[in-house]
């Protein structure tokens, strides 16, 4: 870490506390050089894969394009913001637990429609009409009949 005052690569870390979050490290240190000091942040560098388009296009992830798309289908829904960032960030964990270099948008918006539809089903079901190109009434009901199969079965199990 060099000082940010005279460019020197050595100093000595004089504080260490984690933030509120427990996201990051705060660092208070002092330069051996120059004797100033200063603030370091540390935090875990997040690796999440690339997404593949339906069109073969590679992008990188964008949790504010994820963020909107579920704000999108709980407008007007009683699902709090808190509780889509809570969604969000357990997606993020998932697909950082994957492992892989790139996953497609498809292994996403399935994960993003398990976990919408525990939460609020008519949510997911405007999230499954734009994810899966809803065309007609007949496949808002073919939703619904299946999630009311999955409910049944995770009541019996």
């Amino acid at each position: 870490m060099r000082c940010p005052y005279c460019g020197n690569a050595t100093n000595r870390v004089i504080d260490s506390r984690l933030s509120r979050e427990s996201q990051e490290i705060r660092r208070r240190r002092e330069c051996l050089e120059c004797t100033r000091r200063f603030t370091t942040r540390e935090r875990v560098e997040e690796v999440i894969p690339k997404i593949i388009k339906r069109d073969e296009r590679r992008e990188e992830y964008e949790r504010a394009k994820l963020e909107h798309s579920i704000q999108k289908a709980c407008a007007k829904r009683p699902v709090s913001e808190n509780r889509i960032q809570q969604l969000v960030d357990r997606i993020e964990k998932g697909l950082q637990e994957t492992g892989e270099a790139e996953v497609t948008t498809g292994f996403v918006g399935d994960r993003v429609l398990g976990e919408l539809t525990a939460i609020d089903r008519i949510a997911a079901a405007r999230f499954a009409s734009v994810f899966r190109r809803f065309e007609s009434a007949g496949d808002y009901a073919a939703f619904f009949e299946a999630a009311d199969r999955e409910a049944d079965a995770a009541d019996e199990g």
